[in-house]
């Protein structure tokens, strides 16, 4: 128990850590960050459950008011912005993440974790986003698509790969590191 609470606890660190690398707002106001691939390392190497909770954590402390999201912003204020979908597909996009290594015990990790960040990471945090996007700025489909996803795909892409690579080389350090892998919930 303590354990995952010290796990969990620092991957939330993690998230906030990779909003230091500085932002790239695009013209739509929306920021391309490094913290998405912090939300797809808490599913690879926590798992589901684990990686939802460390997202979750990060979330209630970027709204209590710390600054922990990329460029120094946090408060209620960025929950209520149109690329707020982002946010609130964190923890979806964790689990389902965690979901797919934790079900899918082929042995080739890095490959695994890849195909799964690209799937919840990309795919299952899109599902969320840019509807939410669609309603909040209002737009149609065609413009959100245009505006809060086709800028995102490459770096994105660049995120799966290296998330893919970050849990293959730490289970190879460290089986017992990478708890997706583990029995234990």
């Amino acid at each position: 128990m303590e354990k995952n609470v010290a796990l969990i606890a620092l991957f939330a660190a993690l998230i906030a850590a990779l909003g230091l690398i500085p932002k790239i707002t695009l013209l739509s106001g929306i920021p391309i960050t490094a913290q998405s691939m912090g939300i797809m390392l808490c599913g690879t190497v926590l798992g589901a459950k684990r990686g939802a909770l460390a997202v979750l954590l990060f979330l209630v402390l970027v709204a209590v008011g710390l600054p922990l999201l990329a460029g120094g912003r946090g408060g209620l204020g960025v929950f209520t912005t149109p690329w707020a979908g982002f946010l609130f597909g964190f923890p979806v996009a964790a689990f389902v993440t965690g979901l797919i290594v934790e079900k899918w015990r082929g042995e080739n990790l890095a490959l695994i974790a890849t195909v799964a960040s690209i799937i919840g990471g990309i795919g299952a945090l899109y599902l969320v986003a840019v509807p939410y996007y669609m309603v909040m700025k209002p737009a149609g489909l065609f413009e959100a698509f245009l505006t809060a996803m086709v800028p995102f795909m490459a770096g994105d892409l660049i995120k799966t790969i290296l998330a893919g690579v970050i849990t293959g080389a730490l289970f190879k350090a460290r089986p017992a590191s990478i708890l997706s892998r583990s029995n234990e919930i």
